[in-house]
């Protein structure tokens, strides 16, 4: 058995030394840096000529007097409204395509209101303290009813007025109703049209 192990063990060892012959050695590869080409700047314009001028962007302004004005003489002629009552104007809500300045025409609405005389407004202080005391944000339009006539109510008002522009921001129409806090029911709507100056 011995006599195996030591022929396996040769034959073994032989086997190795021939796998093993002697490789050519290859030469060491070279890489070579790569050098950053230099950006190119852009031309500077020359001294004399003129920089462009950027296009001016048109800004359309609606008027909102024209149309909320008519809409406020018509609802002081419906039936049913408490002339002196105290009236909280709710915030337009913007309901357009797009971006609409819906400051100016809650402003164009509460001066047409404050000039027709027919109702005692809860001013924009005491509207924004309200605000504040019961937590609503500044940006909070009122949509939904029933944090309105909560507002209204806290503030002592009889009535409500909801404002909505819809449809195309460079036309939009202008809706608006007229709710009574303490039953919740609608005295008067209606609609027109707002066009630009």
């Amino acid at each position: 058995m011995k006599k195996y192990l030591g022929m396996v063990l040769m034959a073994l060892l032989i086997a190795g030394c021939s796998s093993r012959a002697p490789q050519p050695e290859q030469p060491p590869v070279r890489i070579e840096p790569v050098r950053p080409q230099k950006p190119s700047l852009p031309s500077q314009p020359a001294e004399n000529q003129p920089l462009p001028i950027p296009p001016k962007i048109q800004v359309s302004t609606l008027d909102w007097s024209a149309a909320v004005s008519p809409m406020v003489a018509q609802m002081l002629k419906s039936d049913g409204i408490a002339k002196g009552s105290i009236l909280m104007l709710n915030r337009v809500k913007n309901n357009t395509n797009g971006t609409l300045q819906t400051a100016a025409a809650t402003t164009a609405l509460y001066d047409a209101l404050s000039s027709a005389g027919a109702f005692t407004l809860v001013s924009r202080e005491q509207l924004a303290v309200a605000r504040q005391s019961l937590g609503l944000s500044e940006e909070d339009s009122l949509q939904s009813r029933s944090k309105a006539v909560g507002l209204a109510r806290y503030v002592g008002a009889q009535y409500v007025l909801y404002a909505d522009a819809s449809g195309d921001v460079k036309s939009p129409d202008l809706s608006m109703q007229l709710m009574l806090v303490q039953t919740g029911e609608i005295v008067w709507s209606g609609s027109g049209s707002v066009h630009q100056q």
